[in-house]
C-alpha cells in the first residue's frame, strides 16, 4: 500500500516551496571553501543581527530548559508600545510566514478560496492549498500587484486576500493611496492580508499608516517579520497586528510555544536598536545603487525594486533560449561560488533575483555575473 495515499488529494498536490541553497550544501556539491562562497539568495541582512540582540540571546541562553511565555508578554509589550496596538491586536509566529499559514488555516476551507496576485509570494499559493481551499491567480501589472485585477478575482466564496508590499520576488510596490483605494473596495467578509515583510526598507514617505487602518477595517491583517532588515532569520520570529476579533481567530489555531524564548529576547533588543537599523538600511540603500548599475552595466533588465534584492532578467542568447538561459547563467554562478535565486517557479523562467549584500559581496556577483555571460555568448 502507498501510504501518501492516505492524505488528502489536496496534500499530496503541494510542491514544497524551495528555500535558498545553503551554503553548506553547495560547499559539498562544487568543493568549494566555504568561506569562498556568497550567498545573496535568501534576502538576509548582510550585516547579521544588532549586537544589542545577541547580548539578550546570552542573558536568556542557560533558562532554556525552562518553556517560552507562550503568551509573548514582553515581545507583544515592545511592539505595542512601538506601534501604538492594543496586546490583544497583536499574534507572535514563527517567522510571518507562520503567522499567513495561521490566516489559511482559521478562515480557509474546502468550500473557500484565496485570492493573490502572479508572481506574489509563493508561500499563500502553499497555505491555501494545504487548507483544501481554492486559489485564485490575479494577473499582475508590471509584475506587481494590479489592483483591479485582484478586485475581479475575488468570487462568492473568497475568504482571504493576500497582498505583499512591497512584493517579494519582484520588490513592485503598491503606494499608499493606491492600497487604501484597494482595501476599501474589498468586502468586509474577505480577511486582507498585507504582508509587509520588506516594509522597513521604504522611505517614510512610502510608507503606508496600516496598522492605523485595522481600526477603520476590522477584516485587515497586517504582517511584518524580524528576519530581513532585522537580521535574525535564523530565529524566526515575526506577528501580526489584526483587530482583537481576528487576532482571537489566529491565536486559537496558534502552537503555544511558536516563538522561542532566545527569538523573543533577541526580537525586542533588536526592535530598540534604531541606530543598527539605520545602518543595515543605509548599507542596503548604497548596495541596491551598486548592483543595479552593474545591472545596467551588463545591459540586463531589472525590475526596480523597494525590497532588499533585485529581480533582472536574462535574454536568450540563441533563439532557442539554452545557452544563456538564466538556469544556465545560475549554475554558472554556482560554480564560482556565487548564490543567487532563480524564480522560475514564480512563473518567471527568464529571472533571477539577488539580494543586496556588503559591497565586497556585491561587487563579486557583478564580477562573477559579467564572467558567465560573456563566455554564455562566446
Amino acid at each position: 500500500m502507498d501510504l501518501c495515499e492516505l492524505a488528502p488529494l489536496h496534500i499530496r498536490a503541494i510542491a514544497p516551496y524551495p528555500p535558498g541553497k545553503p551554503i553548506s550544501e553547495l560547499a559539498r556539491e562544487m568543493d568549494l571553501d566555504e568561506s569562498d562562497i556568497v550567498k545573496l539568495a535568501s534576502n538576509e541582512n548582510p550585516l547579521g543581527a544588532s549586537p544589542r540582540a545577541l547580548a539578550a540571546m546570552e542573558n536568556v541562553f542557560m533558562e532554556i530548559a525552562r518553556y517560552p511565555d507562550g503568551n509573548g508578554y514582553a515581545l507583544k509589550s515592545a511592539l505595542a508600545t512601538r506601534f501604538g496596538v492594543a496586546l490583544n491586536q497583536i499574534v507572535l509566529g514563527n517567522g510571518s510566514n507562520d503567522v499567513l499559514e495561521l490566516v489559511a488555516r482559521a478562515f480557509l476551507s474546502a468550500q473557500t478560496s484565496a485570492v493573490y496576485a502572479q508572481h506574489a509570494f509563493a508561500v499563500y499559493p502553499l497555505a491555501t492549498q494545504a487548507t483544501g481551499a481554492r486559489g485564485i491567480e490575479a494577473p499582475a501589472r508590471d509584475f506587481g500587484h494590479d489592483p483591479k485585477a485582484l478586485l475581479e478575482a475575488i468570487d462568492d466564496d473568497t475568504r482571504v486576500l493576500f497582498i505583499a508590499n512591497p512584493n517579494n520576488p519582484t520588490g513592485t510596490l503598491l503606494k499608499p493611496d493606491e492600497l487604501l483605494a484597494l482595501i476599501e473596495r474589498v468586502p468586509d467578509s474577505v480577511i486582507v492580508v498585507l504582508d509587509e515583510a520588506y516594509s522597513e526598507y521604504l522611505p517614510e514617505e512610502l510608507r503606508a499608516d496600516s496598522f492605523a487602518w485595522i481600526k477603520r477595517f476590522p477584516n485587515l491583517v497586517v504582517t511584518r517579520t524580524f528576519s530581513k532588515a532585522y537580521g535574525l532569520a535564523g530565529l524566526r520570529v515575526g506577528y501580526a497586528v489584526a483587530s482583537a476579533q481576528v487576532a482571537d481567530m489566529l491565536n486559537r489555531v496558534r502552537q503555544p510555544f511558536n516563538v522561542n524564548s532566545l527569538a523573543q529576547a533577541a526580537a525586542i533588543a533588536a526592535l530598540e536598536d534604531q541606530a543598527f537599523l539605520d545602518e543595515c538600511l543605509e548599507i542596503n540603500r548604497k548596495g541596491m545603487e551598486q548592483i543595479t548599475a552593474g545591472l545596467k552595466r551588463l545591459d540586463l533588465a531589472y525590475i526596480p525594486s523597494y525590497g532588499n534584492f533585485v529581480t533582472f532578467r536574462i535574454p536568450p542568447a540563441t533563439p532557442s533560449g539554452d545557452k544563456g538561459s538564466a538556469t544556465a547563467i545560475y549554475q554558472s554562478l554556482l560554480r564560482k561560488g556565487v548564490i543567487v535565486r532563480p524564480v522560475g517557479n514564480y512563473g518567471m523562467p527568464e529571472h533571477l533575483r539577488v539580494s543586496i549584500g556588503l559591497e565586497q559581496e556585491n561587487s563579486v556577483f557583478l564580477a562573477a555575473l559579467e564572467n558567465v555571460i560573456q563566455g554564455a555568448s562566446t
